[in-house]
């Protein structure tokens, strides 16, 4: 069995300190991908950069303080790549790949955007430019005989069943109809599926993340922006998908859950 977790730790220093070093110490995935480390490497515990047991690799963004992704794999790299090949974004800590053994697993933070600001013009920028490269990811992958992972947080929820309140959200960045449109693209085009919509297509959620403002978290009132995407031949073989929601609000050790998803695929050899 494969098993990949994705979880956007929202300042890594921070989640270091309320859970995250324990939760990678007692997780039995093969490969888990971070997002939103906010740091660089120098400025994070040994256990968090170099845990025991893990081959850790991450790309922090040349911007001090924001982005940054990692991926812990229990099988060390064959190769690794920071960027997909755009020149804007290849310093951003936005986009982290590792090849192991028939397996591509890539840690994505994709731009939360802002409509009407220059935030929302760089997502859309992000977005145009990944596209093709997933779409060539895939293609290249499955003629050498491997699949891909691209898990993280993909800041759109795709339909109405992603969101608590999906009609008051219809205007804001996350939710607007090009988002969508773009994210039914990758899986139309490109040809990835969402592995949890595959499972569970009616919904609704489970969410993965909730605005620690008011009482989001406690009213479930939350998005589904994390998500595991695959090549086809490795989403038939996914046998779950589980949120790993918090008991309570202050057991969270970041506003996002890790979601784990799980395979019957194995390393080849």
């Amino acid at each position: 069995m494969l098993t990949v977790s994705t979880v956007n730790v929202n300042g890594m220093r921070a989640a270091a300190k309320k859970g995250f070093v324990e939760w990678l110490a007692a997780s039995g995935a093969d490969v888990v991908a971070c997002q939103e480390i906010r740091a660089e490497s120098s400025q994070l515990p040994p256990d968090v950069v170099a845990p025991r047991g893990w081959h850790a690799r991450h790309a922090p963004c040349s911007a001090k303080g924001r982005n940054g992704v990692s991926v812990y794999s229990r099988v060390e790299p064959e190769e690794v790549r920071v960027g997909f090949g755009e020149p804007e974004f290849e310093d951003s800590g936005r986009y982290l790949e590792v090849h192991l053994p028939g397996l591509v697993v890539a840690s994505l933070y994709l731009p939360s955007g802002d409509v009407g600001t220059p935030r929302q013009d760089e997502k859309e920028r992000f977005m145009a430019a990944f596209l093709p490269y997933l779409a060539e990811l895939r293609g290249k992958s499955e003629a050498a005989g491997a699949e891909v992972i691209v898990a993280g947080d993909w800041n759109i929820a795709h339909a109405g069943i992603d969101l608590k309140n999906w009609k008051g959200n219809q205007k804001n960045s996350g939710f607007l109809p090009e988002e969508r449109a773009w994210l039914g693209r990758v899986f139309d085009e490109a040809g990835y599926v969402d592995v949890q919509r595959k499972l569970d297509p009616e919904g609704p959620g489970p969410y993965t993340w909730w605005s620690y403002r008011g009482k989001a978290f406690d009213n479930d009132a939350g998005w589904r922006i994390d998500l595991v995407c695959t090549t086809p031949r490795l989403a038939d073989r996914c046998t779950s998908v589980v949120v790993e929601r918090a008991e309570t609000y202050d057991a969270r050790w970041s506003d996002h859950a890790p979601v784990t998803a799980t395979f019957d695929w194995h390393f080849p050899g």
